[in-house]
């Protein structure tokens, strides 16, 4: 491939990142060039099968987009992709690194889950579901951030997926109940803790709330836990950004709580000063 049209698609990818996600082109950006633009191909994969599922457009309209990127997906993986420069950069990662298309099947099959979108019953719905759109992301970067996979390195790679996926969860229930008119609090532990989608319709935060809330933050962050434990195991140059990225992600969950658990009205973030400090406390530790 010619290195100018290489350059020029891996920066189309990076455009994706930076203008979607500011943790994680912050966290990754600090990978050196050639894993960091690895990444950004991922993630651009992954952000244009969510905006198919994930949009305001017709739901006939979304199937169809899914379905012609599952197209795309399976002429990539016969080795006849469409001339595009996501596919493009895809095709020089899957060259570089020992990759596994399964898990972009797997991320497919999360956003077709998302489009035919049911409550999950319980946390294991839960959780299953988080795998296909999150955990899956996490099988995908393991061969770029672990020159030494391992079983227990795909495990973690999983777990920080899923801790991020219902990180998310917990920081979108207004949005997610408002602008798309999902619940992705499990109907299980809504009943457990007397809390309704009538409660939820009316932005009540009580005590039922919370306790629903950390329930589901205690089991993300069980699994961050899971994940940092392993962290030795990933490559030296892909320790920072992944603590970086789980650091971040994780304190989302304490700024939930700063807010007095106002996940309904408001949108909580962590602030570019707080990624900061978080970074020299991590590098410090380094």
């Amino acid at each position: 491939m010619d290195k100018e049209q290489m350059k020029a698609d891996f920066s189309y990818c990076e455009t994706i990142i930076k203008k979607h996600s500011k943790s994680f082109y912050y966290a990754f950006s600090q990978l050196p060039p050639e894993k960091a633009n690895a990444v950004y191909a991922i993630y651009a994969f992954c952000r244009t099968a969510d905006d198919c599922a994930d949009s305001n457009r017709p739901y006939t309209e979304r199937l169809e987009s899914l379905q012609r990127l599952k197209h795309e997906l399976d002429l990539f993986g016969d080795r006849a992709e469409v001339d595009h420069p996501l596919w493009r950069a895809l095709r020089r990662v899957f060259t570089d690194y020992e990759m596994d298309i399964q898990p972009f099947h797997d991320q497919l099959t999360g956003q077709f889950m998302d489009l035919n979108f049911a409550i999950p019953k319980n946390m294991r719905e839960l959780e299953s579901y988080s795998y296909y759109v999150a955990g899956s992301v996490g099988v995908m970067l393991l061969p770029i951030l672990a020159s030494k996979p391992s079983e227990d390195l795909r495990s973690s790679s999983i777990d920080l997926g899923i801790a991020m996926q219902i990180t998310n969860i917990l920081r979108d229930v207004g949005d997610d109940f408002d602008n798309k008119q999902r619940v992705y609090l499990p109907e299980e532990e809504m009943a457990r803790f007397q809390y309704t989608q009538a409660d939820l319709r009316h932005g009540l935060i009580n005590e039922n709330f919370v306790k629903l809330w950390e329930r589901m933050a205690k089991r993300a962050e069980s699994l961050y836990d899971q994940f940092y434990r392993n962290i030795p195991l990933f490559d030296a140059d892909s320790r920072l950004p992944l603590s970086l990225s789980a650091s971040v992600y994780r304190g989302i969950l304490d700024a939930v709580r700063g807010s007095g658990y106002d996940c309904i009205s408001r949108r909580n973030y962590i602030s570019e000063d707080k990624m900061t400090k978080i970074r020299a406390a991590i590098a410090s530790c380094s």
